[in-house]
């Protein structure tokens, strides 16, 4: 492949990526605050809590909605209005007089997080060009990374000013990432590429898709990277920096920190090596890595140690993680199907609500080392599952399923 064809990617992909980015950003400096707004109200650390677990059940619950809206508006349409209502119940919450009207909108705010990711998801699938899949993937990945890291720092600045400054910003933040895509995505180059392609394929159905190992793998895959990364990685970790090293959430955050630098680390590499050397690869190493790593992190004896394996499982994140949307975009081909990516979006969403309630359970019932085998095991099968797998480079969009 040659230098100039790595370096040039259709400008709406990098639109997507700093709307992404802008959302990233936001989303980082309302998080830490929200149970805190919640306590105003006079609640319980539980329903505090209640708030988050609100907004990530409702994504989960409105992903088969969203994927039936992307069918019928269509992946821009929905991407806005996705996101317009994340915005205008992140605004409203602003002003929040009681704990009922707080738990609603972020709810709501949760349905339009699903149609604005699963819209996103579709329209990088759709803007990808097929020899660099990889490398879009990876560039959106570190776009959030950035906005992640980013987003708290700024938030503790924003947060100054009150607990209910961050969501005023949080909204500010989301209206212009509204504005940035929905205006580049209607340019006169993005006009003149969507006439050029637009002879439109027959929409994928789910059916289709599931009559495709690669994409039966991909939901496997993607439940256990949600198990792993979006829920264990976020609720056991700090319980057992907080019980076995005595430590404080600034601690389990430097700890998380690990995770994040590591995935800083080969996020952009692994992009191009999954457009060169394959997804295949790719995702059985990083799938591994990160399954080792979860396995050896209730031996760590030392909170430095700790935070060495997480550097290592954030670099076995960042080899799979693209290799995931690349999967989902060969399987897809030029064609669009709101809801293959919904189901794509729902099996890594099931897997971040499963993973802390049912390791919570098993470091109860037996402790953490029983909690961080039975992740380990989820992931190698994952991995294991895709050493039986051709790369799916080979697939193009009108091959029959196998």
């Amino acid at each position: 492949m040659s230098q100039q064809s790595r370096s040039s990617l259709p400008f709406e992909v990098w639109a997507l990526v700093a709307g992404g980015f802008t959302v990233a950003l936001g989303y980082g400096v309302v998080a830490p605050v929200i149970p805190q707004f919640a306590l105003e109200f006079g609640v319980s650390t539980f329903a505090a809590s209640a708030i988050v677990s609100a907004f990530a059940l409702m994504r989960l619950v409105g992903a088969p909605l969203a994927g039936w809206v992307v069918v019928k508006l269509g992946e821009r349409r929905t991407y806005t209005l996705g996101i317009l209502i994340v915005a205008g119940s992140t605004g409203a919450a602003a002003l929040a007089q009681s704990y009922s009207q707080f738990l609603v909108l972020r709810g709501v705010g949760g349905l339009g997080s699903a149609m604005f990711t699963i819209a996103a998801t579709a329209l990088l699938v759709e803007v990808s060009p097929p020899d660099a899949r990889g490398r879009v993937a990876s560039v959106n990945s570190a776009s959030f990374l950035l906005g992640g890291l980013l987003g708290p720092v700024l938030g503790g600045i924003v947060a100054g000013y009150g607990v209910r400054a961050p969501f005023v910003f949080y909204f500010i933040t989301l209206v212009i990432a509204a504005i940035i895509v929905t205006v580049a995505l209607r340019s006169k180059h993005a006009t003149a590429r969507k006439a050029k392609s637009d002879q439109p394929a027959r929409p994928m159905k789910l059916g289709e898709a599931l009559s495709f190992r690669h994409y039966r793998a991909l939901l496997v895959s993607v439940f256990a990277f949600g198990w792993t990364s979006f829920g264990v990685r976020i609720s056991i970790i700090p319980l057992f920096v907080a019980i076995v090293f005595n430590g404080d959430a600034a601690l389990a955050a430097w700890v998380l920190a690990g995770y994040a630098a590591g995935n800083a680390i080969l996020i952009l590499p692994s992009g191009r090596w999954n457009d060169t050397i394959g997804r295949k690869p790719m995702l059985v190493m990083g799938l591994s890595v990160v399954a080792v790593s979860y396995a050896t992190f209730p031996l760590a004896h030392e909170v430095w140690q700790a935070a060495a394996i997480m550097v290592v499982a954030g670099m076995g994140s960042a080899l799979a993680n693209p290799g995931h949307q690349a999967v989902l975009a060969d399987v897809m081909g030029s064609r669009r199907g709101g809801t293959v990516v919904s189901t794509y979006s729902m099996s890594s969403d099931l897997g971040g609500v499963l993973g802390p309630l049912v390791a919570g359970a098993i470091v109860d019932a037996a402790g953490f080392g029983w909690a961080f085998a039975v992740t380990a095991a989820l992931t190698a099968i994952a991995a294991a599952y895709w050493t039986i797998m051709p790369d799916s480079r080979t697939l193009r969009a009108d091959r029959t399923a196998d």
